[in-house]
Order: structure tokens, then sequence, then C-alpha cells
């Protein structure tokens, strides 16, 4: 008459892996009273398991007793088949584990202009450390407007951006970079040039560069006072012409440091004219799992706590 066995059913959890791992133990060392050294648990737990593993297997696997320990035909093969999954669980973890120090892969990144004069060299050490991680990875950078990244992030043209934080999007995650400080500029020739304070009423009637591009209220009103004489797309623009010595504008201080410290660009009563512009790392809310964006954003966040 044949025996009817039960079938194993479910799924393998982190309890029945330590179970097998228990019972490869025992068996390798030739019984419970061996097997106690080299897991560093009692008998009676290791008793336990057995029990346990034989209940979840609907199998006997070994004799114990009296008589000595000894493996079950049905144990010599579970035995068999437990050494190669645990093989299969560690050459998984090794192939994984190697995933994440040989990183592959692309990272497409929007950079709002003129950010690599920053003294916060966030960007360029996160990338730095990506490369280091993953020497195959493949970066693209795009200089394009903050609108324009935005919108890159959110279609998956672009995996991440660095934009000033103007406004917040739904679909965003923001990463809380640095903030940016801006002064009022102008150049060797102009009027204003060798004085020493300026007043309000001076600037009024003096021609101004203003953004062409899409400014908080704050900053906004910081320009207000100015006599909006020409506009510029972006900040080189700005600076072409406040180079004239004709215009007088705002300015990122890392950005115009190089001419302030040749002497050709002064910032005007810095104490009084200038802002803040905040910048953040966004990325698509809910974007598939990619590990290059991952570890990039990883080293990111970390340079970010270190400089705080």
């Amino acid at each position: 008459m044949s025996r009817r066995k039960a079938a194993l059913t479910g799924q393998l959890s982190d309890a029945d892996l330590r179970l097998l791992r228990i019972y490869r133990q025992v068996v390798e060392c030739g019984g419970f009273s061996a097997a106690e050294v080299e897991l560093n648990i009692s008998r009676a737990a290791i008793s336990m398991a057995m029990n346990d593993l034989e209940t979840r297997l609907g199998l006997r696997l070994c004799q114990r007793g009296r008589s000595g320990f000894s493996l079950t035909d049905e144990g010599a093969e579970v035995y068999e088949a437990v050494l190669q999954l645990l093989a299969a669980v560690e050459g998984f973890r090794t192939r994984v584990n190697g995933l994440h120090a040989w990183l592959k892969g692309e990272l497409n990144i929007g950079i709002t202009d003129n950010l690599v004069t920053m003294p916060e060299m966030h960007i360029t050490h996160a990338l730095s450390a990506l490369k280091a991680r993953g020497p195959e990875v493949r970066i693209n950078i795009r200089m394009i407007p903050p609108s324009e990244i935005e919108l890159g992030v959110l279609d998956g043209r672009l995996h991440t951006g660095v934009i000033p934080a103007l406004k917040t999007l739904p679909g965003l995650n923001y990463l809380s970079l640095y903030e940016e400080t801006s002064r009022l500029y102008c150049a060797m020739g102009h009027p204003l040039f060798e004085g020493e304070s300026v007043t309000e009423a001076q600037l009024a009637h003096c021609d101004a560069v203003v953004p062409a591009y899409a400014q908080t209220p704050e900053i906004k009103a910081c320009h207000e006072p100015l006599k909006a004489a020409a506009t510029a797309t972006d900040r080189e623009g700005i600076a072409f012409l406040i180079l004239s010595g004709r215009y007088i504008g705002y300015l990122p201080t890392h950005y115009a440091e190089r001419w302030v410290r040749e002497g050709r660009m002064r910032a005007l009563s810095p104490e009084t004219w200038y802002y803040l512009t905040h910048y953040s790392a966004i990325t698509r809310k809910g974007a598939p799992p990619n590990l290059v964006v991952e570890s990039y954003l990883e080293e990111l966040e970390r340079l970010v706590k270190e400089s705080q």
C-alpha cells in the first residue's frame, strides 16, 4: 500500500532558510551534539528546529536516539536539495552585491546654467563618486532652463535634475542642495563703479538688465526698484550687459567672483541689494527603480549632510 506524502506548498521564508541551514550543519556534523558548537545554539533548540522542518516538509528526515544519528532516504535527498538551494541563494546574493559594486547604465541629468562655479560642489563630487562606483556608467548632462528640466524629469527623458526651488510640483521629489546668494553688480566704466554706498534713487536712474525667466515673488521684488532697460534669458547674457559698463544687474556671487577678483566688476551696497535662491535635486515620484539614479542620489544626500 503506497504512502501519500504531503506536498511542500507556499513560499520559502527567512525562517525556512534558517531551518535548512541548521539541517545542513546537523548532517555535516553527523548529529545534534556535534552541531551545537558549530551553530552556537542548544541541542534542545536544534531538536526543535528539526521537528519544525520535518513538519514543514511533511517528511521524516533523520533517525535520532540511543542508536545514534542517521539520515532517512528522504533526508538524504533533501540534504542534496538543500545544498543546491543554499548555493543558489549565495550566488544570487553575490550577483546582486556585484551589481551594487559595478553599476551599469546611464544617468541623464538636467542642470540649470552656471552652477559649476558654486563653492559647494555637491553635484560634481556626487558625479565623481558615482563614476568611481560604476566606471561603465554613462553620464549625459543637458544644460537647459528649469521648466524644461521639470518636464524632462516628469516625462522620463531625464532621470534627475537640479533647479532653483521656485515652486513645487506634485509629481516630483525634491532634495534640498544649497542656497545661492545673488548681488547687484556694475562694471568698470559705469557711473556707480567708483562710489561707496548706493541709494534706491540712484538705482532708479541707471539702466538695468533683468532676467527674462521665472523668478519667485521675493526675487521679483528685488528687481522692482531697477530701471529695466534690457533683458537676458540666462546669467551669461546678464553678465555680458553688465560688463559693457552700461547696465547694472543681479548675478550670483560665485559666478561674478572672477570679474570682481580682476577689478572689472563690483557689488553695489552688498549688504542691502541681494537675494537668496534655493536649489534642489528633483526626481519623478513613482519612477521605476534605477540603481544608477539611486546611487547618485545616495552620494548627493551624503554630501549635503556632511556640509550641514
